[in-house]
């Protein structure tokens, strides 16, 4: 096997094999399930017929990952690792992609250093623990991105545009709003095209100064004005001379037409498949009127993204690689830039704006990151040729150890919400035959869902059908009088319930009813407070004589 071949396998195995570690480290959070993974983990265990039932009231955007996540429940049981061990490969094959692309477009320094910085940026490390599916969206736009670049280079088949496609779709069926790389690709699509124009006016003297010109392609061996060398290969990058077929081949007239075409249809029958999904979710918009209003200040994290992902659009502009192709700069600025905008832009008509939408577009910054190292390794080495290639080691000691307390954060149960796992432990040491058990709000019966066990034994009076017979997430109570009169019935209720810090005001009858009888018939006999539940163990009153 050649040098340049192993180098091509080494790089996006080396930023598998990184990430996957991260994702490793810690990967039980101390054996806690937040809410949002809770959702998962009691749907996956439903059968299907549950699932489609549910899905036809809430959830139907998660729908085709809650039938991936019941399939590995059935093979391998409901546990942490299995719930979250899917977001951790995933987000290996988006570090490789990463790693790959950037070694494609801007050298192996580039992609090496593109798939590492992947893993430990912060909402990565947040993600890719997370029983959710955006990881796994970030994994196919990766490789959707890839096989763009593929098919942008020349070396693509009618395969690789249905690979394309479908990769597309099947990233939209995870979440649409990542159908957002579409005109991302659009315009890589774009500059790549205007950069195989220039380059083909170069090389056949339309330029001033003619072929050979001092400075030129074709010349001194130089890249245009910049000063430095072609990359490995020659002047046409890693690979050598453009060999027929290649994007950037100035013998194939109408290439770019057709290229734009073939990926308009691929592009078509992806939104095709996904706008049923699309159109049917509108009709569950209530499940996110609780995401706030875009404000400016949630610009500023996106706005310190754009800045970096800029700066290495720059420093990308010295690569010697691919001076006839894709550069990272053309693909990685508009996969970071156009998600973050059209999100923004999406919540001006209706708040949507939360980073997880568009995780996949950390992709884009991974890259640019990659072709910023690439560049210093570049600069470093024509100056100390034997510094150059300890710069990636260092760069990632220092980022590591700059990082370490978000990664230790993110690892932490408190980096959540709140734990439904702690919250039923508390059940479990205080329950006694007999006792009854409420829920407020009734969301927070997901406790019950993820862990039975520790209420059996228990009553939920205020439910009248279980979430699985109704095809909902949280279960249909009772009416308030219903449920007041079964309270006080019973000796020993066990609330479930939110800690303070993030509790919300009773927005319904029924749980303002539970407060008012609970406040007025019983007392509290043991309060527990952890991980953000709050478990209350309250014995009714004696009666006035």
């Amino acid at each position: 096997m050649s040098t340049a071949r192993t180098t091509r396998l080494l790089v996006p195995s080396a930023a598998a094999l990184w990430t996957s570690a991260l994702g490793l480290w810690g990967l039980s959070r101390q054996n806690s399930v937040w809410r949002d993974e809770a959702a998962t983990w009691q749907v996956a265990r439903r059968s299907t017929a549950e699932i489609a039932q549910l899905l036809g009231n809430v959830d139907v955007v998660h729908g085709l990952y809650y039938l991936l996540m019941h399939g590995l429940f059935e093979l391998f049981g409901p546990g942490t690792t299995v719930l979250r061990l899917p977001s951790v490969a995933a987000m290996a094959v988006a570090a490789a992609c990463v790693a790959a692309l950037g070694h494609r477009l801007a050298g192996p320094w580039a992609g090496l250093g593109g798939g590492v910085a992947l893993g430990l940026l912060p909402a990565v490390q947040f993600y890719l623990q997370e029983g959710r599916p955006y990881a796994l969206v970030a994994a196919g736009a990766g490789v959707s991105t890839l096989l763009l670049v593929t098919l942008l280079e020349g070396r693509g088949r009618t395969v690789h545009w249905i690979a394309y496609g479908g990769t597309v779709a099947l990233c939209g069926l995870l979440n649409w709003l990542s159908l957002m790389i579409l005109p991302a690709h659009l315009l890589t699509l774009l500059l790549s095209g205007r950069s195989v124009r220039r380059v083909r006016r170069v090389r056949t003297g339309h330029d001033v100064g003619g072929p050979g010109a001092p400075g030129r392609l074709g010349g001194s061996g130089r890249l245009g004005g910049l000063g430095e060398s072609g990359g490995p290969g020659g002047l046409d990058g890693p690979g050598g001379p453009a060999e027929p077929g290649r994007l950037g081949e100035p013998c194939v007239p109408g290439r770019s037409g057709g290229l734009g075409r073939r990926w308009a249809v691929a592009a078509g029958a992806a939104v095709v498949c996904v706008l049923p999904l699309v159109l049917f979710s509108r009709s569950q918009s209530a499940q996110v009127s609780w995401i706030p209003p875009l404000t400016w200040h949630m610009l500023i994290g996106p706005a310190v993204l754009l800045a970096v992902g800029g700066a290495g659009a720059v420093l990308d502009r010295r690569s010697p690689y691919r001076p006839d192709g894709p550069s990272a700069a053309a693909v990685g600025l508009p996969l970071l830039v156009v998600p973050q905008l059209g999100l923004a832009g999406l919540s001006l008509v209706q708040p949507l704006f939360l980073d997880r939408y568009v995780l996949f577009s950390l992709l884009g910054l991974a890259l640019l990151i990659g072709a910023a190292i690439g560049a210093g390794v570049r600069t470093v080495s024509r100056r100390l040729p034997r510094a150059g290639r300890w710069l990636l080691p260092a760069i990632v000691a220092v980022a590591s150890v700059a990082l370490l307390p978000q990664a230790l954060a993110k690892r932490s149960p408190e980096s959540r919400v709140d734990d439904v796992l702690s919250a039923a432990d508390a059940v479990r040491r205080l329950k006694r035959p007999g006792d009854a058990v409420l829920f407020f709000p009734s969301a927070r019966r997901d406790t019950r869902l993820v862990s039975p066990d520790a209420f059996s034994g228990l009553e939920d009076i205020a439910l009248a059908r279980t979430p699985e017979r109704s095809g909902t997430l949280k279960g249909v109570e009772d009416g308030p009088a219903r449920i007041r009169t079964a309270m006080l019935t019973h000796r020993r209720i066990l609330l479930v319930t939110d800690t303070p810090a993030v509790s919300r005001p009773p927005a319904t009858e029924r749980d303002r009813m539970k407060r008012s009888v609970l406040r007025n018939h019983f007392r509290i006999v043991t309060d527990t407070q952890t991980r953000g539940r709050r478990v209350t163990l309250y014995e009714r009153r004696a009666a006035p004589r």
